[in-house]
């Protein structure tokens, strides 16, 4: 039972008073549909308005209150405006918020405290780039092994997203990110991901069959292949479906690469920062890449990423190797520096290792009594629970995963698709989660698959109940190639026990 006193969310979470959207919800969906590009998504999936959110929970402006799972799809490990990250960022912002790449007091604590972060031999003897984004980082760290190497080709996987940004977008493996990209890349070479659930190179039986894959690309003088750089490589598959490899995986990558003299890659942006229940995922291997590229909790919820590098890599590199004006914002080191003393200081990781199995498992009993759920998997809070339309032949089952995320979404919880074919739903709730909160949103899954069994199958996007409205007198639907939000009946908000904990103190 958690204290009043240490609660960061709203207690009474999941509330709802209006059926999402509400009614102001829809006046302001009107007003973004109205001036803002198409080309938007979220709103979409989660047609709510947010006022406020603290810890794990989100206000909309009708009131209404979310438990969230989502966290900004991995940004807010720490949850919605943690006290200590607040104050951090408050006491920033009265000294100074831009400082291109000057020496700064906030940017020597940001650096000391990631070196003595990082995995394996990394730490204390590793170089740091700042960039941007996610996909920023990706392309720096690509850019830096060719250059180290003298050569180009990088090994990325089946499933891998590592954004859309110039470049990074051909790393990424979805088609539809490349129709709209006109950026060229240098080259990739796709190889499939160790999937024990969908295996293509015997995944089922450990990395062996990729490994002898990678060996033939490389060896093979009529593979097809020129060269290659580096393997570029997510611990777990995110936005490819929460797929967790054989455990052989990364230790047989390592030594793949360095038999071959390639560098290994580790894109940390959404498996980092303790999500997996360690500071990085590649420490559950024992596994220390090359590089690794940070981003999203790095930053603390403020835009930030980061590469590190072994110290040896290079001898020296061009000044202005990488430019952005924005690299390195001092708000967003101190809300960093603050992120990485709150793992390293406190009981998050502990924790986190502790309740991830737990969780796992409560969805895997779930999942025993549905039997459109074919594959429960994860690590830490970094659960994927896949839908399929029958457990023999395993045909995902998109449809089903959207409808689940709009039943929770009626009866007050988040949590969003991924996979090839979004059939699989994600749970990344900030690491920070009461348990009371974590028990209300499994109670909500439970119910919102109880519902969706109770019909004769998922209705499709387009209808009626379509939730995102368009401009005054013209419907505004997502094109086919992005993920519809498909209609369900509505469904009452659950009824929430009487007794609840008091309000957290003035100050959180």
């Amino acid at each position: 039972m958690t204290r009043p006193e240490d609660w960061l969310s709203f207690p009474d979470a999941p509330r709802i008073l209006h059926p999402p959207p509400g009614p102001r919800t829809q006046a302001l969906l009107q007003d973004q549909a109205r001036w803002e590009t198409d080309a938007i998504a979220y709103p979409h999936y989660f047609p709510i308005a947010p006022k406020a959110a603290q810890g794990s929970t989100i206000e909309d402006v009708d009131g209404n209150r979310y438990i969230d799972w989502v966290a900004g799809i991995c940004v807010l490990n720490f949850g919605h405006r943690h006290p200590r990250i607040v104050a951090a960022v408050e006491e920033q912002s009265r000294a100074i918020w831009h400082a291109l790449e000057l020496p700064t007091e906030v940017r020597a604590r940001f650096l000391k405290e990631l070196e003595e972060s990082l995995p394996g031999t990394l730490r204390n003897h590793a170089r740091i780039f700042f960039t941007v984004t996610g996909g920023d980082a990706i392309e720096t760290a690509v850019s830096l092994a060719d250059f180290a190497q003298g050569k180009r080709g990088t090994v990325a996987f089946s499933g891998a997203y590592h954004g859309v940004h110039g470049g990074a977008v051909h790393l990424t493996s979805g088609r539809r990110y490349h129709a709209t990209s006109s950026f060229p890349s240098g080259p990739v070479i796709r190889v499939p991901y160790p999937d024990p659930y969908r295996p293509v190179l015997g995944a089922d039986e450990g990395a062996a069959g990729t490994i002898a894959y990678l060996e033939h690309l490389v060896n093979d003088p009529y593979s097809g292949v020129d060269s290659v750089s580096a393997v570029l490589v997510e611990p777990i598959l995110g936005e490819g479906g929460y797929v967790v490899p054989p455990d052989d995986f990364l230790p047989a990558l390592r030594e793949f690469c360095d038999r071959h003299g390639i560098l290994l890659i580790a894109d940390e942006v959404q498996t980092g920062m303790g999500r997996t229940g360690r500071m990085w995922a590649v420490e559950h291997a024992n596994v220390t890449p090359d590089i690794v590229c940070m981003a999203k909790s790095i930053g603390g919820g403020l835009p930030l990423s980061v590469v590190a590098y072994r110290g040896d890599l290079v001898r020296e590199l061009p000044r202005g190797f990488h430019l952005g004006t924005y690299r390195a914002n001092p708000l967003a080191l101190a809300a960093g520096a603050e992120s990485l003393r709150l793992l390293r200081e406190g009981d998050l990781l502990e924790r986190t290792r502790h309740r991830g199995p737990k969780l796992l498992e409560r969805f895997r009993a779930i999942a025993e009594r549905q039997p459109t759920i074919g594959s429960v998997r994860g690590r830490g809070f970094m659960i994927g629970v896949e839908f399929v339309r029958d457990r023999k032949g395993r045909p995902p089952w998109g449809d089903r995963a959207k409808a689940m995320r709009s039943a929770l979404l009626a009866r007050g919880v988040l949590m969003h698709t991924c996979g090839a074919w979004d059939q699989t739903l994600r749970f990344m709730s900030p690491l920070v989660i009461e348990d009371e909160l974590l028990e209300r949103g499994l109670t909500a899954f439970e119910e919102a698959l109880d519902s969706l069994e109770a019909l004769p199958e998922t209705p499709r996007a387009g209808g009626p109940s379509a939730p995102y409205p368009g401009r005054p007198g013209e419907p505004h639907r997502p094109p086919d190639h992005t993920i519809p939000t498909p209609g369900v009946p509505p469904i009452p908000a659950p009824h929430l026990p009487a007794e609840k904990p008091s309000a957290p103190r003035e100050e959180r």
